[in-house]
């Protein structure tokens, strides 16, 4: 396991529920130093754009509030997109947040959390403090996680289980012209944002919750899930379970009451 990868679950949840809260800091099992490239879409033939699925509705304010200022370009969002992030998850966020490409990172973070990692350089947040922790019962192992990386995770979880939901996804309405158009500069120009963000908060709500310890195995200089079926999951749903049973459940009930505010019944 590479500590050098723990990156945001803030990026799925606003980006993936309310807000591009792209914010996965990742210490990825089994991962090369180097960053892989970003995995993108197979061109498709040319069609006619489909209904979306999930459609969001406009932000708007109620009559005698006044009007909402123009949103930026998308070139310059980042720090209009920083401010109403910071609202949103508090202070403690700012130092985490990338200083460039908030807004396309996001975006790019929520789309590859189904794939097998995500490439640092798309990655919206910086990196946790402390090191990975594995146990071992020997010299030689077995190697098991240790519980004690749970509590590196305690801010962000507190964060997104602290938020204001309703001004989560207000936030995320508010911003989500721009959030679909990073999406079709990514390679989606007849897709949704918001139909994606549906169907990655369902992948991670579909992550096993493994019975503990959960053991590993070394072969090479990383390390990697001993369970051949915990090891074949996505970046995403592997960083839920690194995080720890008790945060998968709280970030689970949040990914659910977020999916029930953005997704079409």
């Amino acid at each position: 396991m590479d500590d050098t990868e723990i990156k945001w679950l803030i990026a799925l949840l606003v980006a993936a529920a309310a807000a591009a809260l792209a914010w996965f800091l990742w210490d990825e099992v089994g991962t090369p130093q180097e960053p892989a490239p970003v995995v993108q879409p197979a061109p498709v033939a040319e069609t006619e754009p489909s209904e979306p699925l999930h459609p969001v509705e406009p932000l708007t304010v109620a009559p005698g509030e006044g009007e909402l200022v123009e949103l930026p370009p998308l070139a310059e969002s980042d720090s209009y997109f920083a401010l109403a992030l910071l609202d949103v998850f508090g202070s403690e966020l700012e130092p985490l947040l990338a200083d460039e490409a908030l807004i396309d990172k996001t975006v790019a973070t929520v789309d590859n959390l189904t794939r097998s990692r995500v490439a640092e350089k798309i990655r919206p947040l910086g990196r946790l403090p402390g090191n990975f922790v594995v146990t071992a019962a020997g010299d030689n192992g077995p190697f098991y996680l240790s519980p004690e990386n749970y509590s590196r995770y305690d801010v962000l979880v507190n964060m997104v289980t602290g938020a204001n939901l309703d001004e989560l996804v207000a936030t995320y309405r508010r911003f989500y012209p721009l959030l679909q158009e990073a999406f079709a500069q990514l390679g989606y120009p007849d897709a949704y944002f918001n139909d994606r963000a549906v169907a990655v908060i369902d992948h991670l709500l579909a992550t096993p919750e493994p019975e503990e310890p959960i053991r590993l195995v070394q072969p090479h200089v990383l390390f990697e899930f001993a369970d051949p079926e915990l090891e074949a999951l996505s970046g995403g749903q592997k960083l839920l379970i690194r995080m720890g049973p008790d945060h998968i459940s709280r970030v689970k009930a949040v990914l659910s009451e977020v999916r029930a505010r953005i997704a079409q019944p």
